[in-house]
């Protein structure tokens, strides 16, 4: 199948964002894909504020998104955006760094006056990205999200399948985007 990056832009170790972006991975693991998981808070802060390009991280990064046939995009909203550390990630990739990918963008946040987000903050970057096919993003309340202690989450029910017929949607769309050429 697939290869998928799947980003959390959390700057949080613990947040509900990363978690449930690891907890979606497994659905896609499940769907045969291959899931590589990239926490942006991992990165050097002197590569991401210093726009170090040639810093290993940063380069490492930049050939993850290279070699993924679909990208997951979590970020946490702050401010009705995303987080400043995905913004700080994504400014440092090649301007077309998402042509050809099938990508599907997720937010969290507490509260649903953060729902547009997505669609009025994040989709217009990964637009100008390349990307190939944005699938429908989804917005997940903080509340539907309960982390435990091993590191996992449950979802209220409600939450839970809408992110599973996100995710579906994401995977079968996955199939069916096409490789585009490099322009040259």
């Amino acid at each position: 199948m697939a290869t998928v990056l799947s980003v959390s832009g959390s700057p949080s170790a613990s947040s509900r964002t990363g978690r449930l972006l690891r907890h979606l991975d497994q659905r896609l693991i499940a769907q045969g894909h291959e899931v590589v998981p990239l926490d942006v808070r991992t990165i050097p802060a002197e590569a991401l504020l210093g726009a170090d390009f040639r810093h290993p991280a940063i380069v490492e990064a930049t050939e993850l998104f290279a070699h993924a046939d679909g990208v997951v995009v979590g970020t946490p909203v702050y401010k009705a955006s995303y987080s400043g550390v995905l913004k700080a990630l994504l400014d440092l990739l090649p301007q077309y760094a998402l042509t050809g990918k099938t990508v599907l963008p997720l937010a969290t946040g507490g509260s649903t006056a953060h729902v547009l987000a997505i669609d009025y903050a994040l989709r217009p970057v990964l637009n100008s990205m390349g990307a190939a096919h944005i699938v429908q993003g989804w917005f997940t309340l903080d509340k539907d999200i309960t982390a435990r202690e091993d590191g996992s989450v449950t979802l209220a029910p409600v939450a839970g399948e809408a992110l599973a017929q996100v995710v579906d949607q994401f995977s079968a769309a996955l199939g069916r985007t096409p490789v585009l050429a490099a322009a040259g």
